[in-house]
């Protein structure tokens, strides 16, 4: 699509799909709702990811050099330029190295630092005692590896603007990338407590980011937050390096939340004389092999991946075409173009509409599985302070079956069906109106946009996933944007009749309850309550397969046995999980954003909070099935454990109705012994 006003600009993933960057800025704007009006529970602090580590460790898969070849530019001139550029610039180090410098060469000058930390003997270069190889401590790796990105950016600044490579190349396809000054992801958002993975103690990090073409090649202020391209971390040696991994894990679950357009996302790390590529998938980590800095065949390595970086396809950087950031547009806030496509079975032609959005009212909040986004659109860029659409960007599994990429469609349309003979009901339900395959440019042709396509030949612990969007009718938010208790109190209300509804009329179980299943709006007598997301729905009692992601609003005998038949008090027992959390952490943004300053104020006066709760979203899932046991078992726990720390009064009276209904109704003696 092309620019309406030439004061635009836009992101790296500008233009049509599968097209490659337009020009770049490193203006911050303001980002306000773009951000994500919903911050996501695993942001809170003192929420940790369920054990992140053992998820890390159990996904990576290692020594898989084949990752190098996913940013390989596409075209044939341009992947040859790209490996003269790389061998070039090794070719300058050796000359470096054997004291062949150029006169005050700022290029040799971060050629020395290089060459230091290699080990390599340089003029005014070595470290330390030639009989004993010198100790490098994070802090010293890290600059220069960033000496050694700024060489590699140097030289093609320089490059890319000759006249041999002009016919190849368009500058606005090309990018530096360059290493960011103390990172700024951390202030985007509430995030986790990043000290709880790692200890700091030896450890160094930086960010680099994407700059146009001719940028002043220095470390820059931190860009504009859609621009991050990867998360680097340095340690000092091998042990050292896999606590790094977490870290890097963490901050790139933030690069997901923060980045509306990001498919997939690159990191590296560094320890001894070694570096290594990761790249973060939708239920798989890759990593490289080491790339030995002090080899000639390491350097070579790791330099032409950041010369690819420089030169390939966007999308091969991880980021989504179809979405595209204009910063500065008529309304002079930030906005998104989001792309729906649909292939015309006629003319074989993928074609493709384009909605306008300011608000993200749910960000993707994992660092694995369907990575949901929900996005406020309206087809007219004039008015999109009134939408009329919600789009829905997932990675599902693929195929049709259960929690499949077409299974939420296919349960909505069974409701409807019943429902929409029915007036008081059939508002009830989101309302579909399109779900749509992904498609991205490869190789000159449009392809939908799959787990197959985006990582071919790379090992998975996973089936593949399917990228689509879905769009429905514009209801209202999240209930996780609500001004007051009562709406919250209402909505559920609603959403829990649909439910009823939805199993003894059709058999349908939700089985993802969550803040972003239920829907609200502001009619002219009252709030209504919207029932979304049927992603994990089950049809007749059995498992949706793939299970939802988050331990929290799960109950307790899904946690224990995931395949096992479910029931409808399953989705209520979801429910009260879910009114127990937004009891403690706040009913909205600015709520939790309270919660946030508090918890870092009490942290910082030693008075680290401890709330029960918590636990449900650490260790493993039987671990967070006890824990609920223990919360649920009698009505003296659950005051000690729970209502005590709920803000909110009539929360706290659903909540202690829903736990009396559950878990101490006649019959039932607690939940340590069975649930129900």
């Amino acid at each position: 699509m092309t620019t309406r006003l030439a004061k635009e600009e836009l992101d790296p993933a500008a233009g049509d799909v599968g097209e490659t960057p337009a020009g770049t800025t490193a203006a911050k704007p303001d980002y306000g709702k773009l951000v994500g009006e919903n911050i996501g529970f695993n942001f809170m602090p003192g929420v940790r990811d369920s054990s992140l580590n053992e998820l890390v460790r159990r996904i990576m898969h290692r020594n898989c050099d084949a990752i190098l070849k996913i940013s390989t530019p596409c075209d044939p001139g341009c992947c040859t330029l790209a490996s003269k550029i790389a061998e070039n610039l090794e070719a300058r180090l050796t000359a470096v190295a054997l004291g062949k410098k150029g006169k005050n060469d700022p290029l040799d000058e971060w050629a020395m630092d290089v060459l230091a930390w290699a080990g390599v003997s340089a003029p005014a270069a070595s470290v330390g005692d030639e009989s004993e190889p010198a100790v490098w401590e994070a802090s010293a790796i890290a600059p220069c590896l960033e000496s050694l990105m700024l060489f590699v950016a140097h030289h093609i600044n320089e490059h890319v603007t000759s006249s041999d490579a002009s016919e190849l190349l368009d500058l606005k396809d090309c990018r530096l990338i360059l290493p960011i000054a103390k990172s700024s992801l951390e202030a985007e958002c509430t995030n986790p407590s990043l000290e709880d993975y790692v200890d700091p103690v030896d450890f160094a990090n930086f960010e680099c980011g994407m700059f146009p073409i001719d940028s002043s090649v220095e470390r820059q202020a931190a860009p504009a937050l859609h621009l991050f391209v990867a998360d680097v971390e340095v340690a000092r040696d091998f042990d050292d390096r896999v606590r790094a991994e977490i870290m890097m894990a963490a901050k790139t679950k933030e690069l997901f939340f923060n980045q509306h357009n990001r498919r997939f996302a690159w990191g590296l790390t560094a320890s001894s004389c070694t570096i290594r590529a990761y790249v973060f998938g939708k239920d798989d980590i890759w990593a490289s092999a080491k790339m030995d800095i002090a080899s000639a065949e390491g350097r070579l390595t790791f330099i032409s991946l950041l010369v690819d970086w420089s030169l390939c396809p966007v999308d091969r950087l991880g980021f989504d075409p179809s979405i595209r950031y204009v910063l500065n547009g008529d309304s002079g806030h930030p906005y998104l173009e989001i792309d729906v496509h649909k292939m015309n079975e006629g003319t074989g032609q993928v074609e493709k509409r384009t909605y306008y959005g300011q608000r993200c009212v749910g960000a993707a909040d994992r660092l694995t599985g369907r990575h949901a986004r929900y996005f406020a659109v309206s087809t007219d860029p004039q008015s999109m302070d009134k939408p009329a659409f919600l789009i829905k960007d997932v990675w599902a599994p693929s195929g049709s079956g259960s929690a499949g990429a077409t299974h939420e469609s296919s349960v909505l349309n069974i409701l409807y069906a019943e429902f929409d003979r029915s007036s008081d009901l059939s508002s009830g339900f989101a309302r579909l109106v399109s779900t749509r395959p992904v498609y991205i440019k490869l190789e000159n042709a449009l392809v939908k946009d799959t787990t197959i396509t985006a990582f071919a030949g790379l090992p998975s612990t996973s089936r593949a996933r399917q990228h689509r969007r879905t769009v429905m009718r514009w209801v209202g938010n999240t209930i996780s944007a609500a001004d007051d208790e009562n709406q919250i109190v209402v909505a559920i209300a609603d959403a829990m009749t649909a439910l009823i509804a939805a199993h003894s009329k059709c058999k349908i179980l939700h089985g993802n309850i969550s803040d972003r299943a239920i829907l609200f709006c502001e009619t002219a007598d009252r709030t209504k309550g919207v029932l979304a997301e049927f992603d994990y729905a089950s049809v007749d009692g059995n498992s949706a397969g793939e299970v939802p992601e988050l331990m929290i609003f799960r109950s307790i005998l899904s946690l224990e046995n995931a395949r096992r038949r479910i029931y409808h008090l399953d989705d209520t027992e979801s429910i009260l999980y879910l009114v127990c959390w937004l009891g403690t952490f706040g009913i909205n943004r600015k709520e939790r954003m309270e919660y946030a300053v508090d918890y870092a104020a009490r942290c910082a006066a030693g008075r680290k909070p401890c709330l029960p709760i918590l636990s449900w979203n650490q260790g493993t899932v039987a671990q967070s099935a006890q824990h609920k046991r223990n919360h649920m078992d009698t009505a003296k726990d659950f005051e000690v454990n729970i209502l005590s720390n709920m803000r909110h009064g009539p929360l706290r009276k659903l909540a202690k109705d829903l736990h009396q209904a559950l878990f101490l109704h006649p019959g039932c003696s607690g939940a340590k012994k069975t649930a129900y």
